[in-house]
């Protein structure tokens, strides 16, 4: 069992929580049984495991799967656990895996119908409730822009609850080169913008056609060269007395507007 929380193993995992780390070696962090229960069916990214006992006899199915996958499994104390990670509380499962590579073009082959663009987005916990928004829509792919926080963020990858592992997702595109690929690829493109045309308001049918949702920055929303980049800014109408919506929330009602009428709002 590795117990030294000073170890040298704990340390160059630990490392890992930081970007630079992750770009110089292409890996990532990946906590909690949740994440490990999505990456184990993709096992071949996995290449570390570590777990304390305590979460081996709480989820023995899981480590069972990682057995048969033949991922051997580290034992780590508690302590050695919270080196490893940024949060006070570990969820006493600890993956190191391979970041998954996805291009641009690799979206643009697939034909999508439905993406989502994060432009800017800088927030680790809306950039991965917006990639699991996105998944549970059934989108085809998530886009990540340079400037936007890293998509390997520990807080972006538990924020995602496995979602990571489901869909493609592109890191590090311009915005304008996102916009102009996937609409040479057929798809609309909307801003999604409070002061935008309301969404309800669209003519019938409109979202029904591929479309490319575009989510601006939490604080500041969209630079003017992304609005002239689209072909219309959308907004969500506020019925009640709230300022606003936040940019998780928004982009979870447009992506499932769209998957209503894609999917002929057979879930309505």
């Amino acid at each position: 069992m590795l117990s030294d929380p000073k170890a040298k193993k704990v340390r160059g995992v630990a490392k890992l929580n930081k970007k630079d780390a992750r770009s110089e070696t292409g890996l990532f962090l990946l906590e909690g049984p949740q994440g490990l229960k999505e990456a184990l069916n993709r096992p071949r990214l996995i290449v570390e495991l570590f777990a304390t006992e305590d979460a081996v006899a709480r989820h023995e199915d899981l480590f069972a799967r990682a057995k048969s996958a033949r991922i051997e499994l580290q034992l780590v104390t508690e302590a050695v656990l919270k080196a490893m990670t940024d949060t006070t509380t570990p969820q006493g499962v600890l993956a190191v895996c391979q970041q998954l590579d996805v291009s641009l073009d690799d979206v643009v082959a697939t034909k999508p119908k439905l993406v989502a663009l994060l432009a800017n987005v800088r927030d680790p916990g809306n950039a991965g409730t917006v990639l699991r928004a996105a998944d549970a829509a059934g989108a085809d792919a998530v886009i990540i822009s340079e400037n936007s926080v890293d998509l390997y963020n520990p807080k972006v990858v538990r924020s995602t609850t496995g979602s990571l592992f489901h869909l493609p997702v592109v890191a590090g595109v311009g915005i304008q080169e996102a916009i102009d690929a996937l609409r040479a690829a057929g798809l609309q493109s909307f801003a999604a913008d409070g002061g935008g045309r309301s969404i309800i308001d669209l003519a019938p049918g409109t979202l029904a056609k591929p479309t490319l949702w575009v989510f601006g920055n939490e604080a500041w929303g969209f630079e003017p060269e992304t609005i002239s980049a689209v072909d219309q800014v959308v907004g969500l109408p506020l019925f009640g007395a709230a300022e606003s919506l936040n940019l998780a929330t928004a982009a979870s009602v447009c992506l499932y507007e769209s998957a209503f009428a894609q999917n002929g709002a057979k879930e309505r």
